[in-house]
């Protein structure tokens, strides 16, 4: 989530969704347009040639990863995501700067994370119904305003609570209003769905790496109004990409057509939480990972960051958070590269990786040690993002993917703040390193609980139960037949 600033990235963090920690994860979907229809009809003419007229068909059709406009779109997510991430360094700066203090740098981000979870699920319909490219545009563009804004409000000196809240909210509904339009992009941008996903999820991991460093280096030169000014350049660059986007049309049925009054989009929303309820791996990933905000991401975000610094000093607490970023790059790195035909059930056994994040620091281990399993746990949560976001961009029909992109985002992100409310009260009843050791538990049970559903662990990537090698394939099966 962003300070004064706009979206969940991915997932990833959460990945976006379920990526966790950030990704918003995060954080692309799954649409068919004309071309694809040619390429099954060549794959079919293949077939009665036979199996090599079926393999030249259908590699002649293949949209690649690395295409221009794909290019275009992973620059606007990763210098987007460089933005996101140097902005809780400069709203703590500068607030703190100005005489406010911890309270009111969390009532800042907390403006855009309340406005983002509250209405993302509005903009999943909006954007079913409306050009999704526009809506990204618009939605960077009003950054781009707020943040200049904001940038200007710090350089002349007139800092006001309010205010800076007031930007946050405005940009946490900008936020809400881009983010299920990502869902949909990346297949029509590439055939290789998890191999984009995969490239963006380093690409993001990078700037991650990168964010928060470059922002001390702008507030030690400049000011925090000058990290500001950075952060709305890095959206006008991610409006100029999309702008220059040239996306393949949607398939003929495949968007949404109900343009009416408020009946209408009520119509739209239930339809698509109907859609949500009726995948059993969907909604079963999600109320697990409720779960997991509550008894162990959440808890171990804040606990951790003060356990490291309090035992071994803020240098230490910035080598084990490099480690966790410098994981989810070798796990996007991983899902590039492995294609397990079960994904879920891949991605949750990477889940056990995350243990390592919050038990070593709870039993006291040395900082080499907290580094290690922080590696280990960025690892398998970008993995378990890629794999997440690719199953449901595949699985779900294009013309609800954005709505139900955005149930998954809403959900995901729902129990975050009562994780992280629960935290401080568990600590000091318990003591912070016997809460980690339980959020550390807690991380074998998730995994655990996400094979133990015979509809997660068994699903099928979609490619594969098609024939048809890296395409985004989704579910074709009636509606009241989509289930599990």
């Amino acid at each position: 989530m962003d300070g004064v600033t706009g979206t969940s990235s991915q997932p990833s963090d959460l990945g976006a969704g379920t990526g966790a920690g950030g990704q918003q994860g995060g954080s692309e979907g799954a649409v068919r347009g004309p071309h694809d229809i040619v390429a099954e009809t060549r794959t079919a003419v293949g077939k009665a040639a036979g199996g090599k007229g079926r393999r030249q068909g259908r590699q002649r059709n293949v949209r690649p990863v690395w295409s221009r406009d794909f290019a275009l779109f992973f620059v606007a997510r990763a210098i987007a995501r460089l933005g996101d991430t140097m902005l809780p360094v400069a709203l703590a700066a500068g607030l703190l700067q100005h005489g406010y203090g911890a309270g009111a740098v969390g009532l800042a981000m907390a403006a855009t994370s309340v406005a983002f979870a509250g209405l993302v699920v509005f903009g999943g319909v909006i954007a079913d119904r409306i050009s999704t490219q526009k809506l990204m545009i618009g939605a960077d563009l009003v950054r781009l305003g707020t943040q200049s804004l904001a940038a200007a409000l710090f350089y002349s000196g007139h800092v006001v609570l309010w205010e800076i809240c007031a930007i946050g909210f405005v940009n946490g509904v900008a936020g809400a209003v881009f983010q299920p339009g990502v869902a949909s992009t990346v297949p029509r941008l590439a055939s290789d769905i998890q191999g984009a996903n995969g490239a963006i999820r380093i690409a993001e991991s990078a700037a991650q790496l990168a964010g928060p460093a470059l922002a001390g280096v702008l507030v030690g030169f400049a000011s925090p109004g000058g990290v500001f000014a950075a952060h709305a350049a890095t959206y006008a660059v991610s409006a100029l990409c999309l702008l220059l986007l040239r996306l393949p049309p949607l398939a003929p049925g495949s968007s949404s057509t109900g343009h009416g009054g408020g009946s209408a989009f009520r119509a739209d929303l239930i339809e698509g939480w109907r859609e949500f309820r009726a995948r059993t791996w969907l909604w079963g990933v999600i109320a697990v990972w409720c779960v997991y905000m509550i008894a162990v991401w959440g808890p171990s975000v804040p606990l951790v960051a003060t356990e490291v610094v309090q035992q071994h000093g803020p240098r230490a607490y910035g080598l084990v958070n490099s480690a966790l970023g410098a994981g989810t790059v070798i796990g996007g790195l991983l899902a590039l590269r492995l294609r397990p035909r079960r994904m879920l059930r891949a991605g949750a056994i990477s889940l056990f990786a995350f243990a390592g994040f919050p038990a070593t620091v709870g039993a006291g281990l040395g900082v080499p040690a907290m580094a290690a399993g922080a590696a280990a746990a960025g690892a398998g949560m970008s993995f378990w993002g890629v794999m997440w976001a690719t199953s449901v961009q595949t699985q779900v029909p294009p013309d609800v993917l954005n709505r139900i992109h955005a149930y998954d985002v809403a959900g995901s992100l729902a129990m975050m703040p009562v994780g992280q409310a629960l935290a401080g009260p568990a600590a000091t009843a318990v003591g912070a390193d016997h809460v980690l050791l339980a959020a550390g538990a807690m991380s074998f049970a998730i995994p655990i609980s996400l094979l133990s559903v015979p509809a997660i662990r068994n699903l099928i990537r979609a490619d594969a139960l098609t024939g048809r090698s890296d395409t985004g394939a989704t579910d074709r099966r009636p509606r009241s037949q989509a289930r599990g």
